[in-house]
């Protein structure tokens, strides 16, 4: 996979399984965005096993059963949800349709995985939360700019370790390449989706909850824009909002779909971690005109400097931590107060931003 191909950027990591071959099965269904591939790899390393895969385009699933040939053709999603053997549903839905297919998921008894964003309105979330509360079933979302990325999994060791005191302010960065003749048309359709606060902003809102220990944040101020793309006049190529935890902790973030062609990336994603104690930086994809490789993490403390080199060092111990939750019903990989918070926030940040007018 080209590294600069964002929307199927699909990390590999480390075998770690938590559990044996047929132990915990998950089938796959709506391939509309790549990142299901990376989804899938990671249960697969976490010892997952792959029982099914469906979607309506026939084309999309010979493309995934390339990559994943132990996945099974289903003919429809009833075939697999009537499957007692599945455990978990892992899908990379249109953005508007996602917690409806999670929701059909659940009721059948299911846990659900799904692509962020997992919402694009309010009341979409407030009727996921209805039916979490009523089947019991659980609703996990691939922020993968967090939980795929090693550089950012190890700042979060190093905060819980204390390494830089308390966190107080935290910012990202998430510019995006467009490549915007590969897009499907929804990708355009602001309805289907949501924004960019929506839907690549909730990577940034979901850091920041996480490295400050934050359970909930105000949305001080949110902008968007579209400022080189009119001929698709609903995409918004240029976001930013500004947010403050509850326990005064800070956060500003931009994100933007501008990363120039002769980036040897997708995108040069960013977060800059400031403790009472220290300081982080992780440079997530690359390191600007050094390396090529990403996972770049520098650390700053009284003891002095420290630069590490993370690229399969560290691993991705989100995935089978969700594996054991869903099997014991515990929630040590991520509480599901905590995925909802960063949706309902990213949410308001869409709802309330000014749309920035201009002249260029």
């Amino acid at each position: 996979m080209a590294n600069n191909d964002g929307m199927n950027h699909a990390p590999k990591g480390k075998v770690n399984r938590v559990v044996k071959e047929g132990e915990f099965n998950f089938a796959v269904a709506a391939l509309d965005h790549g990142h299901i591939n990376g989804m899938t790899n990671g249960l697969l390393e976490a010892g997952a096993t792959l029982k099914w895969v469906y979607d309506p385009d026939a084309e999309k699933v010979a493309a995934y059963r390339e990559q994943f040939p132990q996945a099974q053709a289903a003919q429809s999603l009833e075939q697999i949800l009537e499957d007692s053997d599945i455990h978990l549903v892992a899908a990379a839905a249109i953005p508007n349709k996602r917690s409806e297919l999670g929701n059909q998921v659940m009721k059948a008894g299911k846990d659900y995985f799904t692509d962020k964003t997992a919402f694009t309105t309010l009341d979409q979330l407030e009727e996921t939360k209805r039916v979490v509360a009523e089947t019991g079933q659980k609703f996990w979302v691939y922020f993968s700019e967090r939980l795929h990325v090693e550089g950012a999994v190890f700042a979060g060791q190093l905060i819980k370790e204390g390494a830089i005191g308390d966190v107080i302010q935290v910012t990202g960065f998430g510019p995006h390449r467009l490549d915007k003749e590969k897009r499907p048309d929804w990708f355009f359709n602001k309805e289907q989706y949501g924004g960019i606060l929506c839907d690549i902003g909730s990577h940034q809102i979901e850091q920041f909850l996480y490295f400050s220990g934050n359970e909930d944040a105000e949305i001080l101020h949110s902008k968007v824009g579209n400022y080189a793309n009119p001929d698709t006049p609903e995409l918004e190529d240029y976001g930013d909002a500004t947010l403050i935890g509850t326990n005064g902790a800070t956060f500003t973030f931009k994100v933007d779909w501008f990363t120039p062609d002769g980036l040897n990336t997708w995108g040069d994603g960013r977060v800059f971690i400031t403790g009472t104690k220290g300081t982080i930086e992780v440079r997530k994809y690359i390191d600007v005109a050094r390396e090529e490789t990403g996972d770049h993490l520098y650390l700053v403390t009284a003891e002095g400097e420290k630069h590490y080199s993370l690229a399969g060092e560290v691993g991705f111990p989100f995935f089978g931590e969700m594996i054991k939750d869903c099997i014991n019903r515990t929630e040590h990989a991520m509480t599901q107060e905590h995925i909802f918070k960063a949706q309902e926030l990213c949410l308001k940040a869409q709802e309330q931003a000014m749309v920035i007018q201009f002249s260029i």
